[in-house]
C-alpha cells in the first residue's frame, strides 16, 4: 500500500511520497538535476496517478537524500554491469546468491523482497533503492516486465549461456570504449592511423549531406556543420582536396537514371528529305536540337523522348526528381538514362526520330505562325568550328541572316544581353588535375542559340493558341541606371539589375529575351521542363488528355525544385574544382578587373577563373580598372578565396 513516506519508482528514479489524495493520487518528491562539480542536486515534485509510479518499499524512509546517498555509496556502478571480478560488497552477495539458486529447482521469478532476505538478509526502508539498483547492474538477474505491468517487482536468473553472451557484449563495448578514446587522442594529436577511418563514418555522412549529426564532432566537441566536417576530413586525411562533396549534399546521384526508356513506338511521321544540322561542342555526346531551312520555313528539330514517356510513368517520376542532367567537371549525371541517347539524340541515327517546330517568319523576323509536327529527319552533325567555316554555305547562310534579324528584333523590344567571363573547367579522371579554359562562343553557338530562341517563342505561341497548359516562362523588365558604366564594371551591373524569372500556366513577357511569350522547349533530355512541355504537345497532337493546369502547376513546381538543387550543386562543384585548381597552382597570378567600388573593399572580376572577390588595393581603384593578383588564402572546406595585389 502507498502511503507517504513510501518508496516509489517514477520515470525510472527513485521517489518518495510526500502526500496522498483521493482517486489514487499522490505527490511525489524526486532528484530533478544531479549534483554536478559544486552545484548540489537539484530535487522538484510532481503530481502523479498510481499507473505512473511503481511501489519499492511501504517505509517509512527517512528522506530521498538517505535513500539515494546509500545507493551511490553501496550499489555496483551501471559502468561496472558487465565486471564479474568487481570487490563490490553487495555484488559479490548477489553473485553468492544467483550460485545458489542456480544449483537448486527455481521458481519462475523471485519477488524483490524474497530475493533480498536471500543475498542481503533484513531490508532496511532507506536501503531498497541501493539494492534495486544493485540487482538491475548486475548480469545474474533480470528484471520480470510483465509482472511489472501487474504492480510487482520482481526478478528471475539468468542462465550461464545468457550471462557469457552479455559479458562478451560488455567486454566488446569496453573495448570498443577504449578504442574510441585512443582514437579521440589521436584525433586531438592530428595523427591517425590508417584504420581510424572506421570512426568517421559519421563525419562523412554529415560532410556528404547524408545526416544532420556526428557523434563523432559531438564527443569532440566541435561544430556539427558539413563544412567543418570536410574540413576535418581533409585535416586528417581522411579525404583529399579533390573529394568533391557537393551534389550528394545537394541529395543528388552522381550517377545517370537507371530507369530505361522503351524503344521508339512505331507511329505515323512527317519525313523530311531536307538535311538539318546539329551543330555544338565538340565534347557533346547528346545532341539534342537540329536545325534547317527549307526556302520558306525555319525548321527547329527537338530530340523526342517524350514519345515513350507517360504522365507519372516510372522515367516521368525519375526525371521529375531530378529536373535536370547535372553537369560538373567531373562528367554528366543524365536525368533519362544513358541508354536513350541511340535511340533518342539526333544525328547518331541514319535519320532521326524529331518533335519539329516549322516555323514561318515575316519580313522583319518575327513568327508569323508555328505549327507542330512527329517527324523523320536526315541530321548531320557539325562542331562550331566547322558551322563557322560554312557560314556563307547554302545551306547554313540562311540560318545565320535569320539569327541576326532575330537579335535586332528582340533588342528593339528591349532585350537584355549580358556578357560576363565563363570557363571551361576540365578535370582528368585519373590525375584529378585541373585545367581551366576560358570559353569560347563561337558565331554559330550564338545562331544555334537564337534558332533555340525562335522555338521556344513558336512552342509558346502553338500552346496558347490551342490552350494546351503549358510551362511559360516570364521576366520582368530590370531597373536599369541611366548612368551604366562601359566595360566588365557596366555587365556586372547590369546583371544586378536582372529580376527573377518565373514559370507559370499563364504567358508573359520575358522582358530578358525581348518576347512576348516563351517557354523552353529545346531540351527535353536534359532538363523536366522541357521534357513537360514535350509531353504536353505530343498529347494534344495525339488527340489524348491533356494535363489540367493545377497539375502542370503541380509537376512545373516538382520538376524546378530538382533543377534548383542540380544548379546550386554545379555552382558549387565549380568553385570547388576552381579551389584545387589554384591549389595545384599555387604560383598563379592573373588580372583583376574592377566591377564596383563602392563599398569597403572594391569588388572584382577574374576573368581568367570566372569568379569575384573584395581585394583590398594600396590605391583608389576606378571602374574597369585592371591589376595583377594573386591567392592570399584558400579554404577548400567554406569554399572562401582570398585575393591580394602583386
Amino acid at each position: 500500500m502507498i502511503k507517504v513516506n513510501s518508496l516509489v519508482i517514477y520515470k525510472n528514479a527513485a521517489a518518495v511520497v510526500v502526500s496522498v489524495a483521493e482517486n489514487n493520487k499522490f505527490t511525489v518528491r524526486f532528484q530533478s538535476a544531479p549534483p554536478t562539480g559544486s552545484k548540489p542536486a537539484a530535487f522538484d515534485t510532481q503530481n502523479v496517478r498510481s499507473k505512473d509510479i511503481l511501489l519499492l518499499d511501504e517505509g517509512p524512509v527517512s528522506s530521498l537524500e538517505a535513500v539515494l546517498k546509500f545507493a551511490q555509496e553501496n550499489s555496483p556502478l551501471p559502468a561496472d554491469i558487465y565486471n564479474l571480478d568487481q570487490k563490490n560488497d553487495i555484488f559479490l552477495k548477489i553473485k553468492d546468491c544467483y550460485e545458489l539458486l542456480s544449483s537448486e529447482e527455481q521458481p519462475e521469478s523471485y519477488s524483490f523482497g524474497d530475493l533480498v532476505s536471500l543475498f542481503y538478509g533484513e531490508l532496511k526502508h532507506d536501503e531498497a533503492w541501493g539494492l534495486y539498483t544493485a540487482l538491475k547492474n548486475t548480469v545474474y538477474f533480470t528484471q520480470v516486465l510483465k509482472e511489472q505491468m501487474n504492480g510487482r517487482i520482481s526478478f528471475s536468473l539468468r542462465s550461464r549461456q545468457e550471462i557469457d553472451q552479455l559479458v562478451k557484449k560488455g567486454d566488446a563495448k569496453e573495448k570498443e570504449a577504449k578504442q574510441r578514446a585512443e582514437f579521440f587522442e589521436r584525433l586531438k594529436a592530428g595523427h591517425l592511423l590508417p584504420g581510424d577511418s572506421v570512426f568517421m563514418g559519421d563525419v562523412e555522412s554529415l560532410a556528404l549531406g547524408k545526416s544532420d549529426k556526428s557523434r563523432t564532432m559531438h564527443d569532440a566537441g566541435l561544430k556539427e556543420t558539413p563544412e567543418r566536417a570536410h574540413r576535418l576530413l581533409l585535416d586528417t586525411g581522411i579525404w583529399d582536396i579533390t573529394r568533391n562533396p557537393y551534389p550528394l549534399r545537394w541529395g543528388l546521384s552522381t550517377k545517370s537514371a537507371s530507369v530505361s526508356l522503351d524503344s521508339p513506338p512505331e507511329e505515323e511521321r512527317l519525313e523530311l528529305d531536307t538535311v538539318s544540322y546539329a551543330i555544338d561542342n565538340e565534347w557533346s555526346s547528346a545532341p539534342d536540337d537540329a536545325v534547317a531551312f527549307d526556302g520558306k520555313y525555319l525548321w527547329v528539330h527537338i530530340a523526342d523522348p517524350a514519345s515513350s514517356v507517360l504522365p507519372d510513368s516510372q522515367v516521368d517520376k525519375s526525371a521529375r526528381a531530378r529536373g535536370a542532367t547535372l553537369y560538373i567537371p567531373e562528367g554528366a549525371s543524365r536525368m533519362l538514362s544513358e541508354t536513350c541517347l541511340e535511340d533518342y539524340a539526333l544525328g547518331l541515327n541514319e535519320k532521326s526520330r524529331a518533335l519539329s517546330f516549322r516555323i514561318l517568319l515575316d519580313e522583319n523576323g518575327a513568327i508569323e505562325d508555328c505549327s507542330v509536327f512527329k517527324t523523320l529527319v536526315k541530321v548531320k552533325r557539325l562542331f562550331y568550328e566547322q558551322a563557322d567555316t560554312l557560314m556563307e554555305s547554302e545551306d547554313l547562310k540562311p540560318l545565320f541572316c535569320i539569327a541576326q534579324k532575330n537579335e535586332e528584333r528582340r533588342k528593339k523590344s528591349g532585350a537584355v544581353q549580358i556578357s560576363m567571363p565563363e570557363v571551361h573547367i576540365i578535370v582528368d579522371p585519373e590525375t584529378k588535375k585541373v585545367s581551366i579554359e576560358p570559353a569560347v562562343h563561337p558565331k554559330s553557338s550564338k545562331m544555334i542559340q537564337e534558332m533555340m530562341l525562335l522555338a521556344g517563342e513558336g512552342a509558346a505561341k502553338f500552346a496558347f493558341k490551342n490552350n494546351i497548359p503549358f510551362p511559360f516562362i516570364s521576366q520582368e523588365a530590370p531597373s536599369i541606371p541611366a548612368d551604366l558604366p562601359d566595360g566588365l564594371a557596366g555587365q556586372f551591373r547590369l546583371r544586378r539589375c536582372m529580376r527573377k524569372r518565373s514559370v507559370d500556366v499563364t504567358p508573359g513577357m520575358h522582358c530578358a529575351l525581348g518576347l512576348n511569350m516563351y517557354s523552353q522547349v529545346t531540351s527535353p533530355l536534359r532538363r523536366y521542363g522541357d521534357l513537360i512541355a514535350h509531353i504536353q504537345l505530343r498529347a494534344f497532337l495525339d488527340k489524348r488528355p491533356l494535363l489540367d493546369k493545377d497539375t502542370m502547376l503541380i509537376r512545373i513546381s516538382e520538376g524546378d525544385a530538382g533543377a534548383q538543387a542540380v544548379h546550386k550543386a554545379e555552382r558549387k562543384s565549380n568553385m570547388h574544382w576552381t579551389l584545387v585548381y589554384l591549389m595545384q597552382n599555387p604560383d598563379w597570378t592573373g588580372d583583376a578587373v574592377c566591377v564596383d567600388n563602392g563599398m569597403k573593399l572594391p569588388l572584382f572580376s577574374i576573368p581568367s577563373l570566372a569568379v569575384e572577390s573584395f581585394i583590398s588595393c594600396p590605391e583608389k581603384i576606378e571602374l574597369n580598372d585592371s591589376v595583377k593578383v594573386k591567392v592570399r588564402k584558400i579554404d577548400i572546406a567554406e569554399q572562401q578565396l582570398e585575393f591580394e595585389v602583386c
